[in-house]
């Protein structure tokens, strides 16, 4: 699998992988090497974004270690920053603060001293462009826009978009009262035309830093389904949520370059 990936986009691209275990040290060993690249603040506000897309233990979710981790490795650049977990779940039937709750998150905000967000309910903002075909306008919330961002996917096939990385990571910032259609999950708007719907997002706001957990991975579906086997063992991180997509879209054996969301950024110099 990580000849497939490295086929598909070189090394040299600015992905970077680190052997998974121990998570602590991996996470640090991550950061250090991109930090700098990635013009990771030494102040201000952090919002780290995993995946909790409903109340599914890892590898469906992200774990809470690889968070922790992170923290640690942010505290360790930047002490003085204030520090927050963002999400919000695309459950039918839970709130963000369930999902927080039964997947340990509660417990790592108190063990770690940060505070949790449920993007789901924050302040939005509009954002416009008349260029997109199916966003061409966009309520976000605010706060994502005054911090550095962080997106913590887990490595996963989806049935709809492909994979589910960086960039389908990010559709958790939508508001459920403008996105949720009657009956289906809170971001379900999206799955009308999934591929544009993650691309034209990320134009509006795509992660500053992406770290993938892909120590394990789901191999042909988001919630359910086969590992990889053996598993990949890795955490791999970067500047470009595209980028390091692609990298995962590889670990996955799926060529990124049929994946249009990932495409289409690739393509796109916003993104570079």
């Amino acid at each position: 699998m990580k000849e497939l990936a490295n086929r598909y986009l070189g090394m040299e691209e600015g992905i970077v992988v680190v052997k998974g275990e121990p998570i602590e040290g991996a996470v640090l060993t991550l950061f250090n090497r991109i930090k700098e690249e990635c013009q990771v603040p030494q102040n201000g506000t952090f919002i780290i974004k995993p995946n909790l897309v409903s109340d599914y233990p890892p590898p469906i979710t992200t774990p809470t270690d690889v968070v922790g981790a992170l923290i640690d490795a942010i505290r360790s650049w930047a002490p003085s920053a204030q520090i927050l977990i963002g999400e919000g779940t695309a459950s039918i039937s839970l709130d963000t603060w369930e999902v927080f709750s039964r997947l340990g998150y509660l417990d790592l905000s108190s063990k770690k001293g940060v505070e949790l967000l449920d993007l789901n309910e924050e302040g939005l903002l509009r954002l416009e462009d008349d260029g997109h075909s199916f966003f061409k306008e966009m309520w976000l919330p605010k706060v994502v826009f005054d911090a550095f961002l962080i997106s913590v996917p887990v490595l996963k096939a989806h049935t709809l978009a492909g994979v589910t990385l960086s960039m389908k990571n990010m559709v958790g910032l939508l508001p459920p009262k403008l996105y949720q259609e009657k009956g289906h999950w809170k971001k379900s708007f999206c799955h009308r035309n999934i591929q544009r719907a993650i691309y034209e997002l990320n134009r509006f706001r795509s992660p500053d830093l992406t770290i993938l957990d892909a120590r394990r991975g789901l191999s042909t579906s988001h919630l359910s389904g086969p590992e990889l086997h053996p598993p990949p063992g890795i955490v791999c991180g970067g500047k470009s949520c595209w980028k390091v997509d692609a990298y995962g879209a590889g670990l996955l054996g799926r060529d990124w370059r049929t994946i249009e969301h990932i495409f289409w950024a690739s393509k796109d110099e916003r993104f570079t």
